[in-house]
C-alpha cells in the first residue's frame, strides 16, 4: 500500500479516486503542531531549538496516519505546493519518525490543480522535501514567535489596555493610523470650475474653461467666487468657435490573470467579498478541481493553459480578439515569488463553476484569465479647443470612444477610486475648426479638495503588497487580527482606527520605531525570502534580529509605566491637546477654571480600563477624558440643560465605555449612550435619546405595537419579538410606518435573530440535500463555534476539522448522530430523582 498525505477532505477524495485503489489517501486537515503558546518554545540561547507541540483536536488525526504508516511500503506527501504545504509534510514526516512509523520510502509531490492529469503527473515526478522552504518556514514562525512573546509583555505591563503586537499586523496598523493622521491634519483648499453646456449638430456636450484673461489655469486657480463670476460672465459674453480638433488614437492592454493579491482586491472592488471570505471561496474552487492553486504571486500561466485560452477565445468572437502572440506577463510586486502559476481555471472550456459566491469569484476568475490572452483594446480621445474672438479666453472639451473593445468585450479591471484627471468619457459632435457651437448656459461650481480616502481592504492589500509587508497568503488573517483586538473598526467597507490601535501604534513608534518601520518590516521579508532561495542562512537571520530586538525589549520593560505615559503625553500632544480657537491654554483643565481652583492641567494617565486624560489637581478635581475624546466633550457633570417635562438637569459624563448622559441623579436616573454617528450633539439630541424606545406606531396586521429604539448592537426596529437593523441612529426618529413595516418583513423573510442583526449568518459552505429529512445541508457560523443543519438538526463540528473541508458524508454522519441521541438536555436542569420504593409489608405473625 501507497499512502498519501493532503490537507483537506475533499481533496483526499477526489485524489483518491484519481489513483485507484493501490493508494490509500489520508488528510492532515492542515498543521498538526506548532510552538505551544508560552514561553521557552523558541530559545535563541541555544541556537534557536523550538519545542513543538501536536494540537490536541489532531491526536486522533496523527494516530489515524501513524497506524496507516506502519503498512505502507512508501509515503507520499502531497501538501500544498507552497511554504507551509512544505511545512505540513515536514511536521508529518517529523512526528512519524519520531513513532518510528515512516516507511522507508518517503517522497513528496506537488500540483497546481486537483485534475486527474495533473496529480497523475506529480505523482510521476516526486522529489525530496525542500529544505530551503523549510528553513524559510521555522525562520518566519520563530520569528513571529519571537517578536510577539517578547513584545506582548511589555505592552501589557506598560500600555493598560493593549492586546498584542505582531511583527505584520502592527505596520499594517500604522498605514491605517497614518491614513487617519493625513485626514486630520488635511486643509481643505476651495476651487471653482467653470463649464459651459454647449450643443453642436443636436449633440450636447460640455466644454471647461482652461484659459482666462490670458492666463492658463489649473484645478485650483480659481479660488473664490469673486473671481468665478468674473470668468462664467466672460464666458457668457464670448461667443467660442473651434479653434482645433486634436484626435489621438489609444491603446488600452488587458491586465495579467489574478494573484491571491489582486484576485483579494478585486473581489473587494467588484462583490463586496472580505480578503478571509474570498479565500475561502477560492479554497472551495481549487478543492473542486475548478481553478489552479490560489496562494500565489505569479502571473503568468502554463504553455497548455495559454493554448487553451487561444482556442476559447477563438470559439468565442472573431479572429480580430486574438492578438497574433501570446501574452507574456512579468510581476511588478516587491519581493514576489514566481513559483506557481497565476490563479486560473483548470479548464477554459469550462465557463461556469460552483454555486452562489463560488460561482461568482469563477466567473471573476475566469473572465480575468481569458481576457489576459485576449487583443489590446483600441480607443480614440478627442480634444476640442474653443476660443472667443479676444484669445484670451479659451474653453477645452473632451471624448472618449472605443473603436474595437478586444478584451473590455469580457473584462475591465476596477479601480479604488476616480482620479481629478481622469477624461470624460463619451462621443463629441463632429465639428471642424471655424464652427461655433451654440452655448445653452454657463455654471460655475464651487467645490472643496478632498483628504486621502480611507483605506478599503482592497486598498490595504495593494498598498501592503507594493511596500513588499507580509506575504499576499496572510492579508487575510493580518487584517481579520486587528478587527478582533478592535485596533480598527469598518464602516462603509473602510478602516476606521479606534483609540487603542491608535494608543498601541504610537507606543511602537516612540519605543520600536525600527520594528514598525516599512522599510525594516520589507528588508525582513526579502531576508526570509533569500532563505528560501537557499541564499542565506535561517538560524543566522534570526541571530541578527534578535541582537538588536532583545535589549531593546529589555530596556523598555525596565521603565515604570509612568514614565512610558509621560513620554506619549508628549508624543501625542498635538493630537490629545489641539490648539484653542481662542488661543488659550489647551491642557487648562476646564473643571478647575469653572471652578476656580489654580493650576489644574490635562496630561495623559494610565488605568485598568485604558488610556483617559486627567487633571494634575487630582483627587481635589475629578474630571476625566477618554482618550481620543475630543477636548470639548471631556468635562464631568457638564450640564447640557434642564429637561422641560421633569425639571431635572441633563447632564453629559464620561464613563468606562464612553461618554453619555444622564437624566436626574442617584438610583432613578435615567442614562443614555451617545452614538458615534451624531456629529452635532446638542440637548435636543440627548432629550430624544432619553425618551427612548420610541413608538413608531401599530402594525396593521398584529394591531400590536412597533417600536425604535438603541441597543447593544446598534438601532433597531422591534415587534411581537422580531427586530429589523435600523442604519443609524436618525433612523430611529425619522422611520415611518411604511418602512418600518417592510423593514420588520424583510428581516423575517430573511430569518433575522434577535439581537437587532436583521439578517442571519451567511452558510460557510452548502452542500447537498440530507437524504432523510430532505433539507438542505450548511455548515453555518455559531456562537459556539462551526456547526452542520439540515434545518432541523444542527451538529457541532469537530475541533480538528475545518468547516470549509467538510464533505457531505461527514456532513451526513454527524447530523444523523446527532438525531439519534435526541434533544439536547437543558443547562442546569436537575435529575429527576429516582421514586422511593414503598417499604415492605412485614408478613403477619403466625397463630
Amino acid at each position: 500500500m501507497q499512502l498519501v498525505i493532503v490537507e483537506s477532505p475533499a481533496k483526499a477524495k477526489t485524489i483518491e479516486k484519481y489513483l485507484g485503489k493501490d493508494y490509500k489517501v489520508l488528510a492532515s486537515y492542515g498543521h498538526i503542531r506548532d510552538l505551544p503558546p508560552k514561553d521557552g518554545s523558541v530559545r535563541p540561547e541555544e541556537g534557536f531549538a523550538m519545542d513543538w507541540e501536536t494540537y490536541r483536536d489532531k491526536v486522533s488525526r496523527v494516530k489515524e496516519i501513524s497506524d496507516a504508516a506502519k503498512k505502507a511500503d512508501r509515503l507520499i506527501l502531497a501538501t500544498d505546493p507552497d511554504r507551509e504545504g512544505e511545512a505540513i509534510s515536514w511536521h508529518v514526516r517529523e512526528l512519524l519518525a519520531k513513532r518510528k512509523a515512516l516507511p522507508k520510502e518517503v517522497e513528496r509531490v506537488t500540483f497546481n490543480a486537483i485534475t486527474k492529469e495533473a496529480v497523475t503527473q506529480a505523482m510521476a515526478h516526486p522529489r525530496e522535501l525542500d529544505t530551503d522552504l523549510i528553513d524559510a518556514y521555522l525562520a518566519r514562525r520563530a520569528l513571529d514567535y519571537l517578536f510577539g512573546f517578547t513584545l506582548s509583555p511589555v505592552l501589557w505591563r506598560k500600555l493598560p489596555g493593549a492586546k498584542s503586537a505582531g511583527r505584520v499586523q502592527s505596520v499594517a496598523l500604522r498605514l491605517i493610523v497614518d491614513r487617519e493622521r493625513e485626514i486630520e491634519a488635511f486643509v481643505a483648499q476651495e476651487y471653482w470650475s467653470v463649464v459651459a453646456k454647449m450643443q453642436h449638430d443636436g449633440t450636447e456636450f460640455d466644454a471647461r474653461l482652461v484659459t482666462f484673461d490670458g492666463q492658463k489655469l489649473d484645478r485650483l486657480s480659481i479660488g473664490d467666487k469673486g473671481t468665478a463670476d468674473k470668468a462664467k460672465a466672460a464666458v457668457e459674453a464670448g461667443r467660442f468657435t473651434v479653434e482645433g480638433v486634436e484626435t489621438k488614437p489609444l491603446k488600452r492592454n488587458p491586465a495579467p490573470p489574478f494573484t491571491t493579491s489582486t484576485l483579494q482586491q478585486e473581489a473587494a472592488r467588484k462583490l463586496g467579498y472580505s480578503a478571509s471570505h474570498t479565500m475561502r471561496l477560492a479554497q472551495n474552487l481549487y478543492e473542486a478541481g475548478a481553478i489552479t492553486y490560489m496562494r500565489t504571486d505569479g502571473v503568468q500561466m502554463d504553455h497548455s493553459a495559454i493554448s487553451a485560452a487561444r482556442k476559447a477565445i477563438t470559439e468565442r468572437f472573431s479572429g480580430h480578439f486574438l492578438p497574433e502572440k501570446p501574452r507574456i506577463y512579468q510581476t511588478k510586486a516587491k519581493n514576489a515569488q514566481e513559483a506557481h502559476e497565476a490563479i486560473r481555471p483548470t479548464d477554459f472550456s469550462r465557463d461556469r463553476a460552483g454555486s452562489g459566491d463560488e460561482a461568482k469569484l469563477y466567473d471573476l476568475i475566469f473572465k480575468r484569465a481569458m481576457a489576459s490572452q485576449m487583443a489590446a483594446a483600441s480607443l480614440e480621445r478627442t480634444t476640442i479647443t474653443l476660443r472667443d474672438p479676444t484669445g484670451r479666453h479659451e474653453l477645452r472639451a473632451t471624448g472618449q470612444v472605443v473603436k474595437f473593445p478586444g478584451f473590455l468585450a469580457v473584462y475591465e479591471e476596477g479601480r479604488d477610486q476616480k482620479g481629478d484627471d481622469d477624461e470624460e468619457e463619451g462621443l463629441l459632435p463632429l465639428m471642424r475648426q471655424g464652427d461655433s457651437p451654440a452655448k445653452l448656459g454657463v455654471e460655475a461650481d464651487q467645490h472643496f479638495t478632498q483628504p486621502p480616502p480611507r483605506f478599503s481592504e482592497a486598498s490595504l492589500v495593494k498598498r501592503l503588497e507594493e511596500l513588499g509587508i507580509g506575504r499576499p497568503s496572510t492579508y487575510a488573517s493580518t487584517i481579520q487580527t486587528l478587527r478582533d483586538r478592535e485596533y480598527v473598526r469598518t464602516e462603509k467597507n473602510r478602516f476606521f482606527a479606534e483609540d487603542s490601535g491608535r494608543l498601541l501604534t504610537a507606543f511602537l513608534e516612540r519605543f520600536f520605531p525600527r520594528y514598525v518601520g516599512y522599510d525594516f518590516t520589507a528588508e525582513m521579508e526579502e531576508e526570509l525570502d533569500d532563505v528560501s532561495g537557499g541564499r542565506a542562512e535561517w538560524k543566522t537571520v534570526l541571530e541578527e534580529f534578535w541582537r538588536d530586538f532583545k535589549p531593546k525589549s529589555d530596556e523598555v520593560m525596565e521603565r515604570k509605566p509612568s514614565e512610558v505615559t509621560e513620554v506619549l503625553d508628549e508624543f501625542l500632544s498635538d493630537y490629545l491637546f489641539p490648539p484653542k480657537a481662542d488661543g488659550s491654554d489647551p491642557r487648562a483643565c476646564p473643571k478647575c477654571i469653572a471652578e476656580g481652583r489654580d493650576g489644574g492641567r490635562l496630561s495623559l494617565r494610565g488605568g485598568r480600563f485604558g488610556a483617559f486624560i486627567a487633571c494634575s489637581n487630582y483627587p481635589e478635581c475629578s474630571f476625566r477624558r477618554k482618550f481620543g475624546q475630543p477636548p470639548e466633550d471631556g468635562a464631568d457633570d457638564d450640564v447640557m440643560g434642564t429637561d422641560p417635562d421633569s425639571g431635572l438637569p441633563v447632564t453629559r459624563r464620561t464613563g468606562r465605555f464612553g461618554p453619555y448622559i444622564q437624566l436626574g441623579e442617584g438610583k432613578d436616573a435615567k442614562r443614555a449612550s451617545i452614538p458615534k454617528d451624531l456629529p452635532d450633539f446638542d440637548l435636543d439630541w440627548a432629550l430624544r435619546l432619553l425618551s427612548l424606545p420610541r413608538e413608531v406606531g401599530t402594525h396593521p396586521e398584529t394591531g400590536n405595537p412597533i417600536t425604535a429604539s438603541i441597543g447593544r448592537y446598534g438601532p433597531y426596529l422591534a415587534h411581537d419579538g422580531k427586530y429589523a437593523k435600523l442604519g443609524g441612529t436618525r433612523e430611529v426618529f425619522e422611520t415611518g410606518m411604511n418602512a418600518a413595516v417592510t423593514l420588520l418583513a424583510e428581516a423575517a423573510n430573511r430569518g433575522g435573530a434577535a439581537r437587532g442583526t436583521g439578517a442571519k449568518a451567511e452558510p460557510i459552505k452548502t452542500l447537498g440535500s440530507h437524504p432523510t429529512s430532505g433539507g438542505e445541508i450548511k455548515v453555518m457560523p455559531g456562537r459556539y463555534g462551526p456547526y452542520v443543519t439540515d434545518g432541523t438538526t444542527n451538529a457541532t463540528l469537530p475541533k480538528d476539522v475545518k468547516p470549509e473541508d467538510v464533505t457531505e458524508e461527514q456532513a451526513i454522519a454527524l447530523i444523523d448522530a446527532r438525531a439519534a441521541k435526541g434533544p439536547a438536555k437543558k443547562k442546569g436542569a436537575r435529575k429527576k430523582a429516582p421514586a422511593k420504593k414503598a417499604p415492605a409489608k412485614k408478613k403477619a405473625a403466625k397463630s
